[in-house]
């Protein structure tokens, strides 16, 4: 495969970037630091950036390109958007984990290495403690001078091995490692344990760490202001801070994860430790001026020093863009929510599946009490955050598994669709390494594709499309690609207990999905969420857009918490705010909770109305 000149090199598959984005994506030399508000591009900078020093052969290979990110669908998405912009032999060369599957990857691949006591079973599970169940394991073992809290900050922080543990708190780190290895019938492991497995894997083991760092001279950050200490300092451990060029994206205004024990000062700490040079995005491509003009009265009371975007999206709706409903009761919420989406809908002013429903916590809650209206008025909601079996639906979809075998059902649902044909295919060429120049080998992978569609055609026009069938559409579909194939491919899907855990969960959603369809096609559509309106939380939300956004519950019950004193709260209401890409509206329910006024304040004066219904105007509007 030939090469560009770095001169010649233009952008992929997009038609311009910002003058600034140009400075970071040529920046080689040095670590970098994109500091880019809502709506910058950053995803799309990132790939295009892996594009250039693959086409260019400024990552030459065997070399390859690590893209670390903390959510799987913008990990799965980066990937997605340099594998479209690439030939599948440099794509190959881009790998883009979260920061937990990166870390899992190693301690599955190199667990042998890792010293004892910690060397965990190849047979090892997953757990994801909860604030209680730190509690009760301080309780049982009698460390009362030890809160839930600290325990869990210590456990992801506390270096291994642990060899003097002078402390009261260092005793009870200790002890949870040994209750989790030999009280169960498996030995538990946390995501925060596997980070602190690798830091003492690759401490451990200056071969492993000499071939990860040569493997991959160019490292991504995405979302980089949610960086944990511990986190930060596996980084610091596994790459040379010299050697290794670092290209790190994130905004201050969407720092939501102190609470999970993100670095307050995650920016400073990378500029100092990598020597990188700041740039910062200036343009909003997601949301247009109007929007983009009462987002910049949020951003300047989080950072008064804050730049103001350009925003470069068009105004596609009238009326209203941003709005604060007010409400007397939860009935009222949720029968004009109903209403008023519906009749979007019906107008053709948005699809459903380009509406949110954003909350605070407890998305449960909410869909018990809006699902029932909005089914009456023949509108979907779905939970993002619910889970089918041991994994949530956000996280199901994000996975590669999930996209491979929706490639292929859908070419056997639909009689025309050229768009997952071309997808399948480039699935099959990845998974089974065939050469783009590899006439034989394209030929034949295209042959055996027709096969297959053929035969899963066939099937599915005598299978009934029913919840009992799904098993066997879902086998039909995982035996053409070969599971070795998927899990040579994948990594992440080498343990059974894994791969079980996503299989499980995409039949048991598709089974959800075909109790109340009448073709293949229909339940397909509701499995990706195609016509419905999506309901999650404001954490889940980031790195999303939507048509329109409508958070629900800004009251000062439910929201508590947001006051001027804690910017954190306020970073959250400003993600929330961000996500909309023509309009963005909030509800409050005086049944509820009160007006949060000092907010009110903030928006009022910048354009966002406020609206109150009475009873009967609900019953009426729309």
């Amino acid at each position: 495969m030939s090469l560009m000149r770095t001169k010649d090199w233009r952008p992929q598959g997009i038609t311009e970037l910002e003058p600034r984005a140009w400075d970071a994506l040529r920046q080689t030399a040095q670590s970098v630091l994109v500091t880019a508000g809502a709506g910058a591009g950053k995803t799309e900078f990132l790939a295009q950036k892996a594009t250039y020093l693959l086409q260019t052969g400024l990552c030459a290979a065997p070399k390859r390109i690590l893209a670390i990110s903390f959510k799987r669908d913008a990990a799965r998405n980066l990937a997605e958007r340099v594998a479209k912009r690439c030939p599948p032999e440099q794509a190959r060369r881009f790998d883009s984990y979260t920061f937990d599957a990166f870390t899992k990857s190693l301690v599955d691949r190199f667990r042998v290495a890792i010293p004892e006591p910690y060397c965990p079973p190849a047979n090892y599970q997953i757990v994801t403690p909860s604030g209680k169940d730190y509690e009760d394991f301080l309780y049982t073992h009698n460390f009362h001078g030890v809160n839930p809290r600290q325990l869990e900050r210590a456990i992801a922080t506390t270096r291994l091995p642990i060899v003097h543990a002078s402390s009261e708190l260092q005793r009870a780190v200790a002890k949870y490692w040994r209750v989790l290895y030999n009280d169960y019938d498996h030995v538990l492991q946390s995501f925060p344990m596997l980070n602190r497995l690798v830091e003492l894997l690759l401490r451990a083991n200056p071969w492993i760490l000499k071939a990860l760092r040569i493997t991959y001279p160019f490292v991504f950050l995405d979302e980089f202001q949610d960086t944990t200490y511990a986190q930060f300092e596996l980084l610091c451990t596994a790459f040379d801070r010299k050697e290794t060029i670092f290209t790190a994206v994130g905004d201050d205004k969407q720092r939501i994860m102190l609470w999970a024990g993100a670095m307050p000062d995650a920016f400073s700490q990378f500029e100092k430790q990598f020597n990188a040079q700041r740039i910062s995005l200036i343009c909003n491509w997601r949301s247009h001026k109007d929007l983009v003009r009462i987002q910049h009265v949020i951003a300047c009371r989080i950072d008064p020093a804050v730049e103001e975007p350009e925003a470069r999206a068009e105004r596609l709706v009238d009326g209203d863009v941003a709005a604060i409903w007010e409400f007397a009761s939860e009935d009222d919420e949720s029968n004009y929510l109903a209403q008023w989406i519906g009749h979007e809908v019906q107008a053709g002013n948005v699809e459903p599946h380009n509406v949110a429903i954003l909350v605070r916590k407890r998305a449960d809650l909410v869909e018990d009490r809006l699902s029932p209206v909005f089914k009456a008025r023949g509108l979907m909601l779905r939970n993002v955050a619910r889970n089918v079996g041991d994994i949530a639906i956000q996280e199901l979809l994000a996975e590669e598994l999930t996209q491979i075998l929706l490639h292929l059902l859908r070419l056997g649902a639909d009689e025309r669709s050229p768009g997952n044909w071309n997808a399948a295919l480039r699935d099959l060429q990845f998974l089974e390494a065939i050469d783009p120049d590899d006439e034989v080998g394209l030929r034949c992978l295209y042959q055996r594709l027709q096969v297959f569609v053929r035969d899963i055609r066939r099937k599915m026009r005598f299978l009934e499309p029913v919840p009992d069938s799904a098993i066997e559409a879902a086998r039909a579909a995982l035996d053409f690609v070969g599971v070795k194939v998927i899990r040579r491919a994948f990594p992440s899907y080498q343990r059974d207990s894994d791969f079980v855990r996503v299989m499980k969960g995409f039949v048991l959603l598709l089974r959800e999905c075909l109790a109340h369809a009448e073709t293949w096609t229909e339940a397909l559509d509701e499995f990706e969420g195609i016509g419905q309106i999506v309901l999650m939380t404001i954490h889940k939300s980031k790195g999303l857009e939507f048509h329109t956004m409508i958070f629900c519950g800004l009251d000062n019950q439910t929201w508590w918490s947001l006051t001027p004193e804690h910017i954190e709260e306020l970073n959250s209401f400003f993600v929330a705010f961000t996500r909309a890409q023509q309009r963005a509206f909030f509800t409050l329910c005086i049944d509820r909770g009160q007006h949060v006024v000092w907010i009110e304040n903030l928006l009022v004066p910048a354009g966002v109305r406020k609206h109150r219904f009475r009873r009967r105007e609900v019953k009426s509007s729309c």
